[in-house]
């Protein structure tokens, strides 16, 4: 047999390679079937369609940040096996990191694919993605704060207890959150972000099978139809009330406010200096009380929110990106957009300028048992520095912010994003320098 891997084909690539030679043995040249697919595309070459883009793993960044807002997502958190050491968690984070740089690039998640390998052993793919493209595949990986150690046990088990970074502490308990244990915090996190909801979940699953006997999955999250845009060129989605979301948000061409308010700058924290380039990962998951919404008026529901349900614009006046007035009087003299509306609460002008680059999308688990729709909203947001950029915020809106009559926290965790892996180093290398 001949050297060709089929691990290195792009998945499209694989199908048509073995279909074509089902039909006509050495038809195939091994130039065409060696041909990894785009490689060395930029994502510009290879964005004629969403399918087809392609975006890559390595950089000073990881993607997923600041690339635009994918239309699906699948989010899983881990806790390290407890009998796993240092060691094992080094070499997670080397297989991840190949398993992820081949997945974003069309391939499969190992080197022999899922149709090779020894036919008594199982794949080193999944297999489930095999005639798919790219489909922007982006995967970003964080740490938890208890892969650090501490969390009352005081145990260290991995020697990183003195670069932990200062900001990464589990969220404080906010007024009226719900939270439930089974959804929340976790050592390691992943995000896959996808234009195809099954080139995400083939990343998450086969993620989860690498790591098996090293760590093991504590809770995930499937979401669809993205409820914010982090580039200009995207328009602004509308989240399960009906309602635009994420009006206000940071865009990716914003480039000096990115740096502001996304990137950890060097010097920014002494004892994690290894953060430099990197971000901190918010994320909660919202359920949305969907029916007791729904039987509200259109005045209540914009009364809430401070914008109209048509276009978004603020209730004072203007278009969707105009910026709320908010000493403009209606009725009675009031505001027309409430100060404790939820633009009012989380307006930048009233947190101190602060502004988060938001990733969220809705999601819907099926049914409660009172046969209620349990959806809602998958937030995620990249910021800076958490203690400034979403405590005092998320604070103020769990307590004053209107919305908060239709909208419950259940799930919660904040993580450390590592800078982007470049030359061939792994995901996180920094850490265990």
């Amino acid at each position: 047999m001949t050297a060709v891997q089929p691990g290195g084909l792009s998945r499209r690539g694989l199908l048509a390679a073995s279909g074509a030679g089902a039909a006509a043995a050495g038809g195939l040249s091994a130039a065409m079937m060696l041909t990894p697919g785009h490689a060395g595309a930029t994502p510009e070459q290879a964005a004629d369609s969403p399918a087809e883009r392609r975006y890559d793993f390595r950089g000073e960044h990881q993607a997923g940040i600041t690339t635009p807002a994918q239309d699906r997502m699948h989010f899983a958190a881990f806790d390290m096996d407890p009998r796993a050491s240092r060691e094992d968690l080094v070499a997670l984070l080397q297989d991840w990191t190949s398993a992820a740089e081949r997945m974003t690039d069309g391939r499969g998640a190992g080197s022999l694919g899922p149709l090779s390998g020894p036919y008594d052993a199982p794949p080193d793919d999944t297999g489930e993605a095999i005639d798919l493209p790219p489909a922007g595949l982006t995967i970003t990986f964080g740490f938890g704060s208890s892969l650090f150690g501490g969390e009352g046990s005081g145990k260290d088990r991995f020697g990183l207890a003195a670069r932990r970074p200062a900001a990464l502490e589990r969220l404080p308990h906010f007024p009226g959150d719900n939270l439930r244990q089974q959804l929340s915090d976790g050592d390691l996190c992943i995000q896959a972000c996808s234009d195809d909801p099954q080139v995400a979940v083939h990343a998450v699953r086969n993620l989860t099978r690498i790591a098996m006997g090293r760590a093991h999955l504590r809770w995930s999250q499937l979401g669809f139809g993205r409820t914010s845009s982090t580039s200009d060129a995207q328009s602004t989605p509308r989240n399960l009330f009906g309602f635009k979301d994420g009006t206000m948000g940071l865009r990716g061409e914003e480039t000096d406010a990115i740096d502001e308010h996304v990137w950890v700058s060097s010097g920014a924290d002494p004892l994690a200096e290894w953060m430099t380039g990197g971000s901190y990962l918010v994320a909660r998951k919202i359920a949305m009380r969907i029916e007791p919404w729904d039987r509200s008026s259109l005045r209540e529901q914009e009364r809430v929110v401070g914008r109209t349900k048509a276009e978004g614009a603020p209730l004072s006046g203007g278009t969707e990106f105009s910026q709320p007035d908010f000493a403009v009087k209606g009725r009675g003299g009031q505001p027309m957009v409430a100060l404790d509306s939820h633009v009012g609460i989380a307006h930048p002008s009233h947190n101190d300028g602060v502004r988060l680059l938001r990733r969220g999308y809705n999601y819907v688990d099926g049914n409660d048992e009172m046969g209620r729709l349990a959806a809602g909203l998958f937030f995620i947001a990249f910021v800076t520095d958490p203690r400034t950029h979403y405590i005092p915020m998320q604070t103020k809106m769990s307590r004053d912010d209107l919305m908060q009559e239709y909208v419950q926290h259940v799930g919660s965790g904040l993580f450390a994003v590592p800078p982007g892996a470049q030359g061939d180093r792994y995901v996180g290398r920094g850490l265990f320098a």
